[in-house]
This record gives C-alpha cells, sequence and structure tokens, in this order.
C-alpha cells in the first residue's frame, strides 16, 4: 500500500522532515517514490518556511488510493489554510 508521510532529516535535536509517497514497507527514511513538499518544526527567522507543500499533488496521490499518516492529515489542512490565506 502507499502512503504519504513523514521522512527525517536534520541534525540530533534539530529536525527537519520531507513529506514523501512511498510504500509503506520502506524504511522511515528509505526510498520514497516522491517528494511532495517539507516540514521544519524549528523554523524561527522570518525566512525559514514552516510548511511547504505541493496539496495538488498531494490529492492527486490520495485520488489514486494513497493514504496519509495522521501527521500528514493535518499538515495538508493547515496548509489549505494557508494557500486561502494567501490569496
Amino acid at each position: 500500500m502507499v502512503r504519504i508521510r513523514l521522512s527525517r532529516a536534520g541534525a540530533r535535536g534539530r529536525p527537519f522532515y520531507h513529506v514523501v509517497v512511498t510504500d509503506q514497507r520502506n524504511a522511515r527514511d528509505g526510498r520514497g517514490i516522491e517528494r511532495l513538499g517539507y516540514f521544519n518544526p524549528g523554523a524561527a527567522g522570518e525566512h525559514d518556511q514552516r510548511l511547504v507543500l505541493d496539496v495538488e499533488k498531494l490529492n492527486a496521490w490520495v485520488a489514486k488510493g494513497a493514504q496519509c499518516s495522521a501527521k500528514v492529515a493535518m499538515l495538508a489542512k493547515e496548509a489549505a489554510k494557508q494557500a486561502v490565506a494567501a490569496g
């Protein structure tokens, strides 16, 4: 089954996550099919973006039968709110 989930990157104590489409049997940081964006929970600066997500690609994968993890579903809602607020 295809899943949309987070893949961890970054240094110890400073996490950074890629939002990836992958087979559920692959390791967390293993090979992915496609990268849809990233999530930086430690973004503090003006120029640092906390969340960048291609919602159109995410919706296309969900239409094909991919399932989102709980955190990715929450981030997708947040990205949709950002898109509406941006205009």
